[in-house]
C-alpha cells in the first residue's frame, strides 16, 4: 500500500526525508509525498529542492493560521499527515509560555486537518518540554483534542542519540491510527541501534570538498582566544578562563554557551541559534560548526542542499527532526500497516 503524505509545519525536510526513504521488507508499503506547507520561503525553497523537485507547486508557502485548507485539497488527497508543530513555547530553553504563547496553539490547526481530510494515521513531534508546558495541561489537553478528532494515541519520548542519531535530541512523537482502523503501533525499541558509531568524530569526518552549505564561519578575535582554553566538553562557565576572556552575565549559565563538543560523544542538541555564543563548537579547531557540519548531526545526507542565508541555513537544521530518527518511525508504521513484527519497546509516557 502506497501512503500519500500531507504535511503541516514541514521545514526543511527532515520529516519528508525519513518519510520518503522509509522502506521495509515488503516493498509495496511506502510513503509518498503529496502536499506540504510552512511559512518560510527559504524552508520552503529547501523542501521543494530535496523531497519533491518535479512537484513545485505541492508546497504552498503560507502562514497556517490565514491558509485555507482547500488550496491543499486540491493538491490531493492524503493518506498520512505529519506535523512538527511549533514547538518555541514548549521548549526548556526560553520564556515556558506553553499554550499562552503565539506558537503553543499552532497545535490546533494540526486537528483540523485530521478532522478535515481524515488521514489513516498520522504523526505529530514536539520537544520533551511539552509534557510539563502549563504544569501539564498543554500534553493532556492536546492528546485529549486529538482522541476527539478519531485517533488512537502513542506517544513517547525518543532518545534519538539511542537509535544511532550522533545528537543527543529528546522529541515528544505522537504516532495515531484512525479509530476504525484495526491497526496497532509500537514503539520501535532502540536496541538494534545499540552498536552504531555515532560520536561527533564519527558523524563529522570526511565530508566531501564540495559538499553545500559547508562555508566556514568566522570568530572573533577575542572567541578564538576563549575557544583556545575552553576543552573538548566543556563550556564557558566550567572552563578555566583567564579574567579577562569570562563571560559578565549573571542569573542562569546555559550550558551551551561557547560549549564545545566532545569528539567521543553525541553532540548536544542542535538548535537554531547562534548569538552570544550559542553556536556549536568544533573540539579542536577554535570555531563554530558549519552549516553542513550541522546537518550531519541532524543526519540530512550530504548532498541536501539548503537556501538562503548562513543564518537561515542554521535556523531551518536547527528546527528539523533528524532524518535518519523520522525513518525509523515511519518505517515502523509501514511495519504495523504490514503485519510485519518488529522489536518494540513499552510508551514512556504515562498520560
Amino acid at each position: 500500500m502506497i501512503f500519500k503524505l500531507g504535511e503541516l509545519f514541514c521545514g526543511p525536510g527532515g520529516l519528508a526525508w525519513g518519510a520518503i526513504n522509509a522502506r521495509i521488507s515488503d516493498p509495496s508499503y511506502r510513503i509518498v509525498h503529496c502536499w506540504a506547507t510552512d511559512y518560510d520561503r527559504d524552508t520552503c525553497d529547501t523542501y521543494r529542492h530535496n523531497i519533491c523537485p518535479d512537484s513545485p507547486n505541492s508546497v504552498i508557502c503560507a502562514d497556517i493560521r490565514t491558509l485555507d485548507y482547500e488550496r491543499l485539497a486540491k493538491i490531493g488527497s492524503i493518506d498520512a499527515l505529519a506535523f512538527g508543530f511549533p514547538c518555541n513555547d514548549f521548549s526548556i530553553v526560553g520564556e515556558h509560555k506553553g499554550m499562552d504563547g503565539v506558537y503553543g496553539p499552532l497545535y490546533s490547526y494540526g486537528v483540523k486537518a485530521l478532522k478535515k481530510f481524515k488521514p489513516m494515521w498520522f504523526l505529530a513531534e514536539n520537544v520533551g518540554g511539552l509534557r510539563n508546558a502549563n504544569d501539564g495541561r498543554a500534553f493532556a489537553t492536546i492528546l485529549s483534542e486529538l482522541r476527539e478528532a478519531g485517533y488512537k494515541l502513542w506517544p513517547h519520548l525518543y532518545k534519538f542519540e539511542e537509535y544511532g542519531v550522533p545528537q543527543a535530541r529528546h522529541r515528544i512523537i505522537i504516532v495515531g491510527i484512525r479509530n476504525d482502523i484495526d491497526v496497532e503501533f509500537k514503539i520501535p525499541s532502540p536496541a538494534p541501534y545499540a552498536g552504531i558509531d555515532n560520536t561527533c568524530r564519527t558523524a563529522l569526518a570526511n565530508i566531501p570538498p564540495d559538499a553545500p552549505n559547508n562555508e566556514l564561519t568566522r570568530q572573533s578575535e577575542v572567541v578564538v582566544r576563549r575557544l583556545q582554553y575552553i576543552k573538548p566538553g566543556e563550556n564557558a562557565f566550567t572552563a578555566n578562563l583567564p579574567e579577562e576572556l569570562k563571560l559578565k552575565v549573571s542569573g542562569a549559565k546555559i550550558s551551551q554557551i561557547y560549549k564545545r563538543l566532545d569528539p567521543d560523544k553525541p553532540a548536544y542538541t542542535v538548535t537554531g541559534s547562534g548569538g552570544g555564543g550559542t553556536h556549536i563548537y568544533h573540539w579542536s579547531e577554535p570555531r563554530a560548526l558549519t552549516n553542513r557540519e550541522r546537518a550531519r548531526l541532524q543526519t540530512f545526507p550530504d548532498d541536501y542542499y539548503f537556501y538562503g542565508s548562513k543564518e537561515s541555513v542554521r535556523k531551518q537544521i536547527g528546527m528539523a527532526v533528524p532524518c535518519r530518527g523520522a525513518k525509523i518511525i515511519f518505517e515502523a508504521i509501514l511495519n504495523s500497516f504490514a503485519g510485519i513484527p518488529y522489536e518494540s519497546v513499552e510508551p514512556n509516557i504515562n498520560e
